[in-house]
C-alpha cells in the first residue's frame, strides 16, 4: 500500500503589475511585507508563515517569452507563464483584527469595495490595490479549513 503524499500549503502567488516599485511599497507600506528578491523584473515580498507574493511588471505577461530567459542565478528554466486582469488574493486575519485593519486602509485613504459577514461565521474586507487586483483580508469562519 502507497502512502498518501500531501501538500503542506500554498507558497508563492503572483500579480502582474504596471509599476513594480509603486506596487511593492503599496504591500510593504500596508501590510509590512520584507522583500526577499528585488529587480527590474521581479520582486518577491515575504509573507508570514513561509508564503510569498511575487510581483512581475505586467510586460512579462504581454511577452511570455521573456520568463524564459534565466532569472537571477537559478539553473534551468522557468516555464513561460502570464496573467492578465483583475486577479483576487485573500490574506488571513485574526478576527481581534478587523477593526484594526479597517481603520488602517481608512486612514491610506484606500476604500473598502465592501464588507462581508459569512454565514458560517467570519468577515471580509474586500478593497483594491493600486493595479485594481482585489484584495481580502478574511477571519477565519469562512471555509470549514479556516
Amino acid at each position: 500500500m502507497t502512502q498518501k503524499q500531501t501538500v503542506n500549503g500554498i507558497v508563492e502567488s503572483v500579480l502582474y503589475v504596471e509599476d513594480l516599485e509603486h506596487s511593492a511599497k503599496f504591500y510593504q507600506d500596508l501590510f509590512g511585507f520584507e522583500i526577499e528578491i528585488r529587480d527590474d523584473m521581479i520582486c518577491v515580498l515575504r509573507v508570514p508563515n513561509s508564503q510569498g507574493l511575487i510581483l512581475f511588471p505586467k510586460c512579462i505577461a504581454q511577452q511570455p517569452g521573456r520568463t524564459t530567459s534565466p532569472v537571477g542565478r537559478i539553473k534551468g528554466m522557468i516555464p513561460p507563464h502570464g496573467g492578465s486582469g483583475r486577479l483576487h488574493i485573500a490574506f488571513s486575519i485574526a478576527a481581534s483584527e478587523l477593526e484594526f485593519w479597517e481603520q488602517q486602509l481608512a486612514d491610506r485613504g484606500i476604500p473598502l469595495d465592501s464588507k462581508v459577514s459569512w454565514q458560517r461565521g467570519g468577515w471580509s474586507l474586500y478593497f483594491r490595490d493600486p493595479d485594481q487586483h482585489l484584495l481580502e483580508l478574511i477571519t477565519p469562519g469562512l471555509w470549514t479549513f479556516y
